[in-house]
């Protein structure tokens, strides 16, 4: 992606230091963080610093290549930090089946982060082909290049159909409670792509109105029925999207299917902290005698999902 003119990736290894675009800054400032031990990469997966699946991924191959020296405490470390991508702990195996082969640890974990890379470039070639000029895309959450390390999961597709100068538009969910739909509102504006930012509970009236064309989304993890979890409020725009016959179209690598569970039931969703909620830019916007329950995901039916976009085509079911 490029920002003010330069070309980055969401993180990159320099002189084997973690360095990401610090996510909790954007939209408002621009930072780096430095991560340089694998106490660092957890913190940074943990906190969501870095954060999207496949980002998760690819920040964590870096942490396991950190930790070589024990490579089990490592892992165990960092799968800790967030259960529910599945991309975290296919790294994590990937990492352990390189180290223990002798293979160098930084340079299979940039080999796995280029790979990733790739994927999501081919994910978008992929996904432009359902793409008319002057479509109107709904979008949930952030899967661009900040979630994915480069071009996106949701919104490489969208990022491909803009350079074949393809004319459209994108409607970003604002995706509470951590405001996600700002990064990718941030992203679009870097490209140049018309969006404007809605609120979760808009979608319904666009849709009603004939204003969403199509919706794409990224995923956290796929089983092997098709069932996704994605970030919270993603099951009740695919429902919305069926009852106003728009197809729903979930984009994500083969690092994100998990086909050693059998459907959605099996996922574990992480519950996250109350000051998710109760917080806004460190402002306090509830009382403390308020009670919060705080999902980060939810699991869309595959009955909802029209197809995938994957690196290697469209599918119905993986």
């Amino acid at each position: 992606m490029y920002i003010d003119g330069k070309e980055y990736r969401a993180l990159w290894l320099e002189n084997n230091i973690v360095k990401c675009i610090d996510q909790r800054k954007l939209p408002y400032s621009f930072e780096i963080f430095t991560a340089k031990t694998t106490d660092d990469v957890a913190f940074v997966i943990k906190h969501m610093v870095v954060r999207g699946a496949p980002a998760i991924g690819a920040v964590a191959v870096y942490g396991m290549a950190l930790g070589k020296k024990n490579v089990e405490n490592a892992a165990e470390m960092l799968q800790a930090t967030r259960p529910t991508a599945h991309d975290l702990f296919y790294a994590i195996q990937y990492m352990k089946k390189e180290i223990d082969k002798g293979s160098d640890a930084f340079e299979a974990a940039s080999r796995y982060v280029d790979d990733i890379v790739d994927r999501c470039k081919r994910i978008g070639e992929h996904g432009n082909q359902l793409i008319n000029d002057g479509m109107r895309v709904l979008t949930h959450c952030n899967a661009g290049a900040l979630a994915t390390v480069d071009y996106g999961t949701a919104l490489s597709p969208l990022r491909i159909a803009h350079r074949n100068n393809k004319k459209l538009f994108v409607y970003a969910d604002e995706t509470r409670p951590r405001l996600q739909g700002l990064l990718t509102a941030w992203e679009l504006r870097q490209e140049g792509i018309a969006h404007a930012v809605i609120a979760d509970n808009a979608a319904g009236y666009f849709m009603k109105n004939g204003d969403i064309d199509l919706v794409i989304v990224g995923a956290d993890r796929i089983a092997k029925n098709g069932d996704t979890a994605n970030k919270i409020g993603t099951y009740e725009k695919a429902v919305l999207a069926k009852e106003n016959n728009i197809s729903f179209y979930v984009a994500a690598p083969k690092s994100t299917f998990d086909l050693s569970i059998k459907n959605g039931t099996e996922i574990i969703i992480e519950e996250r902290g109350r000051e998710e909620l109760s917080e806004i830019n460190g402002k306090t916007v509830m009382p403390a005698w308020t009670l919060v329950k705080n999902p980060a995901f939810d699991v869309t039916p595959a009955k909802y999902i029209t197809g995938y976009i994957t690196e290697n085509g469209i599918i119905k079911k993986p």
